[in-house]
């Protein structure tokens, strides 16, 4: 018996704290480890109950809607209906993976490719220009101006007797409608938008220029490198970072994008422009579906969610290469 009960009597002194000072000044350490988590905590809780209220019971609540049936009235009328909202998007006939979704992730791409080509050439020659700063500032401009002015602005020059068809006329071509032409309504939206978000590219990746040391430019001059090949072989691979930054936050920009939509085309002619943001307005506001607004919401994250990883591997994949 004695024999039986010593091991764990040997367990239980060895877990014991020392008696003595030492032990007194460890338990001190422990009840000020705990007093200082529970300070830290209540700290914490303001920023906590925020996120509760404004990110976590939102989210559960559209979780909720998107398997159920709901027009937006009274929470009793909510009605389960499982994952019928998410086969209905995806059922044959159904618009929105054509051509609300198509036009969503065309809209994004077309927005990045332009943004990101634009921003790199006009970021390049800043670079070498005087007074740096007030370029940037020009070219800035637009993101601080309302999308609701940029929108109409763009609409009027779009217009049959706006400014880009008077150029057009000058240079001998027709006058074009640009944005009641199911075929040039969604390309004409990518460039303003392209055009908006241009400006805070340029600032991310003139910074990044600056981070280049100078005497990799002088080694290419010296081994007679032309601008093409300084460009191609030194500064994209150096701005990789700021390239990685900025075309992930233009093709999240991109996906997301309703306001701009919403003022100059409303989603029309027909869907030719109709995105998923603004899909989602119509499902919940216009015709009273919360569940497939909600659904369509989800569908989006995971798009959003799968692009940027993928943005991400292969960046990585090139750095880890190069």
């Amino acid at each position: 018996m004695v024999n039986a009960l010593a091991p764990e009597a040997t367990e239980r002194a060895r877990t014991r704290r020392p008696a003595g000072p030492d032990g007194a000044v460890a338990d001190g350490r422990d009840r000020a480890r705990r007093r200082q988590a529970v300070v830290a905590y209540l700290f914490l809780t303001p920023t906590l109950l925020f996120f509760a209220v404004f990110l976590v019971l939102p989210l559960g609540f559209a979780l909720l809607l998107a398997l159920s049936r709901w027009a937006g009235f009274r929470l009793g009328d909510i009605d389960p209906v499982g994952l019928d909202n998410f086969t209905g998007l995806l059922a044959d006939g159904s618009t929105f993976l054509t051509p609300i979704l198509t036009n969503t992730l065309l809209f994004a791409l077309g927005t990045v490719v332009l943004a990101l080509t634009g921003a790199v050439l006009v970021a390049t020659c800043i670079d070498k220009l005087r007074f740096q700063g007030l370029w940037r500032t020009l070219y800035f401009l637009p993101i601080v101006t309302t999308v609701v002015a940029v929108g109409n602005v763009w609409k009027y020059m779009y217009e049959p007797g706006g400014l880009v068809n008077g150029v057009l006329n000058a240079l001998g071509a027709g006058s074009v409608v640009f944005l009641q032409d199911p075929d040039t309504a969604l390309p004409s939206v990518v460039v303003v938008q392209a055009w908006a978000s241009v400006g805070s590219a340029i600032l991310i990746l003139t910074a990044g220029l600056k981070s280049i040391p100078q005497s990799y430019y002088e080694a290419a001059e010296l081994d007679g490198a032309g601008p093409v090949t300084v460009l191609w072989k030194i500064t994209l691979p150096l701005l990789r970072p700021s390239l990685l930054f900025v075309c992930v936050t233009q093709f999240l920009t991109g996906l997301q994008s309703f306001a701009l939509i919403t003022v100059m085309t409303r989603g029309g002619p027909g869907d030719a422009t109709n995105v998923a943001a603004l899909e989602m307005y119509r499902q919940a506001f216009a015709y009273g579906d919360w569940g497939t607004a909600s659904a369509t919401a989800f569908v989006l994250f995971l798009v959003v969610l799968v692009i940027t990883l993928a943005q991400l591997w292969t960046f990585r994949r090139k750095g880890e290469d190069a």
